[in-house]
């Protein structure tokens, strides 16, 4: 294990020096890497696509809460992920499961519990909170849209995003420099593979994605016990 590489993207320097601490029970830490907002990530991803761990905070700067997880999920999806977040929320915790997170890891866990949940992942398991209580996803929309996502390619992500934004076939083909014709292919692929009916239901549940509880990292980082 002391040769997997990872991240830590997190913008509380406190926070990633905690999981810094945490992970190198079970990782070399000079094999992790560290980003404060999404799009640093995006740039260490680039530089090392050897990466096969990612510590995530469900609120770093450019995230959108979930919808940064599902950006990751799509364009990675070799990378084991691990959300990190102040926010318990069981519902959340379930919609983080159900786009493909691997772990779920409260702010307030202690560093052997947080060590615990790396050689978990690490061994192929999912972990969970001990005390969580997540609704059931059976035949829930938003379970099943989230499970969809990973069938898009990244095009087709980006696509999806720009209508949830409100945009139009002719301004996201202006914005993406390819033709009307070719968006509106597109758009009928990504309403068939998320099975949904419309542009309007699917830009609704993307955007669901960024709902985040009344819980926010930022005010409760103080609070944590690490």
């Amino acid at each position: 294990m002391n040769n997997v590489q990872a991240i830590i993207a997190d913008d509380h320097p406190l926070f990633r020096s905690a999981l810094q601490q945490a992970a190198a029970q079970v990782i070399s830490s000079e094999r992790i890497r560290e980003a404060s907002t999404l799009m640093e990530l995006h740039s260490l991803l680039t530089q090392h696509p050897e990466t096969e761990l990612l510590f995530l905070d469900l609120t770093i700067p450019g995230a959108k809460g979930l919808q940064g997880l599902a950006e990751i999920r799509n364009q990675y999806p070799d990378i084991l992920v691990i959300m990190v977040s102040a926010n318990e929320n069981s519902d959340i915790i379930a919609k983080a499961m159900a786009l493909g997170a691997s772990a779920y890891i409260p702010k307030s866990s202690s560093l052997d519990v947080i060590g615990d949940a790396i050689h978990c992942v690490l061994e192929g398991e999912n972990w969970l909170p001990p005390l969580a209580d997540l609704p059931s996803t059976e035949h829930n929309e938003q379970a099943d849209f989230a499970r969809n996502l990973e069938k898009l390619t990244p095009q087709q992500y980006r696509v999806l995003a720009m209508i949830a934004d409100g945009m139009l076939n002719k301004q996201i083909a202006y914005a993406m420099a390819i033709q009307e014709t070719t968006i509106k292919q597109h758009v009928s692929a990504i309403l068939k593979k998320l099975n949904v009916y419309n542009r309007t239901q699917a830009g609704i549940l993307f955007n669901q994605l960024s709902t985040l509880g009344d819980h926010q990292d930022a005010l409760n980082i103080t609070e944590t016990k690490l």
